[in-house]
Formats: structure tokens, sequence, C-alpha cells
């Protein structure tokens, strides 16, 4: 009896040289049937505009991309897709590795391994497993384990804590009204369209999007669609 044919695992790939893009698809391609290059992207904001279309199952993403940070993508690609983020990085600097398994990714890969070793990662971070050696996994537990009070101040919670309530509310009705109208947004809140465009200008300042589509994508991440005005 044959054995059961399993769907290959469908791989996104993040990297900001074009050179290393055609690398990494065709090494993926070798790993046929098992794998398959699904996609690709020179940064976070183009991957996001094709991930949809794309649906993948693992996505690469390299670090350092110019001018944007891959580390500060991988709230905004979590947000958007149930894929899973391995971080392959020409980097050395182990505590941005860190704080890229802390943000959300599955395992870190460097550029330097071999083709074997970033095909097995890929492989095993699809599986559930973390893709780490032993000292950053001792680091990482180490961080997490820290009592709240000694641990490093999130940054989007510091963000978030400028917000007033209005803010909060705001968002909250943005981000659970995706189609609505900012008409329909000034209505349910009983504010003028004026009001609300300066209240979203500064929400937009304080959390660091540029529009309402980045706006609904921050909230899901970050809880903000179920704000309650604390006098409720």
């Amino acid at each position: 009896m044959k054995p059961l044919q399993t769907a290959p695992i469908r791989v996104f790939l993040i990297d900001d040289h074009a050179s290393v893009l055609w690398g990494l698809e065709r090494l993926v391609q070798s790993g046929k049937p098992t794998m398959e290059a699904v996609g690709s992207a020179s940064s976070c904001d183009k991957a996001l505009e094709l991930l949809d279309e794309a649906a993948p199952d693992v996505i690469v993403l390299d670090m350092d991309l110019g001018h944007e940070s891959g580390l500060d993508g991988i709230p905004r690609l979590l947000a958007r897709t149930q894929a899973k983020i391995l971080i392959l990085t020409g980097l050395r600097d182990k505590a941005m590795h860190d704080k890229a398994v802390l943000a959300g990714a599955r395992g870190v890969v460097e550029k330097e391994a071999s083709a074997e070793t970033i095909l097995l990662a890929i492989a095993k971070v699809h599986e559930g497993q973390i893709w780490l050696d032993r000292a950053a996994t001792g680091r990482i537990f180490a961080a997490m384990s820290r009592p709240e009070s000694v641990r490093a101040p999130d940054p989007e919670q510091v963000k978030i804590a400028t917000l007033t309530d209005r803010e909060r509310e705001v968002v909250s009705h943005t981000a659970t009204n995706a189609g609505a109208t900012a008409k329909d947004i000034a209505l349910a809140l009983h504010i003028s369209d004026s009001t609300l465009r300066n209240h979203l200008t500064s929400v937009y300042s304080k959390l660091g999007v540029a529009n309402r589509l980045e706006l609904f994508a921050y909230a899901h991440r970050h809880g903000l669609d179920k704000f309650e005005h604390a006098g409720r």
C-alpha cells in the first residue's frame, strides 16, 4: 500500500537582495515534493500585498531589509497570516535573534548554514518546532521567566499607553468595523467627521501606522479591538 502523499510546505521568501531571493527560491524548489516556493518579496510591505494569494505555511524572513527592519515586520506579518516565520539572517547579534523569537518568529538560522540545514529548519518550523540552538533557548526562557518588574518595557505597549480613552474607542471601532466608512464610524461614536480625522491623525502618529489598513492589523495584533471604556 502506497503512503499517503501530503501537500508540499508552501514557502514565502522575503529578502531585499534579488540574488539572495533567486538562490533561496531555487533552494526551496530543490526540496520538492516536500516543499515549494509560492512567492517572494523584497520588503514586508510588498509581502503583505501578496500573502493572501500566496497562502504560505512558512515565511522565511531576512532580519535586515535595508531601509526596513525584518524584526519590526514580524508582528505585521503575523497579523495577516497564520504562517510560521523563520528568520534567515546574516546578522550575528544574538540579542537581535532573541528579540525576533520573542516577537513571534519560530526560529533563526544563519545564512552561512548549509542548504540541508536551511531546508531542515523550514520543515521543522512547519511541524511546529522551535528552531534554536540550546544557548538561545536558555536565554529566551530566562527572558520570559523574569518578573514583569525587571523586564524591559514592551515598546508597543508604551505606544499604546499614550492613547486616550477616546482614541482607544476610535481604534476599537476601526478594528471591528473594517468595511465601515469614516462617516459610519463618526456616527457610531457621535462625533463629527473632522473630529474623527483629528483622532485618527493622533492615533497614527502615536502608534506609528500610516492608514486604516495598518491600524486594523495593529489593533488585532495587540488586542485593541476589545477595548471598553473604564466607566462602562
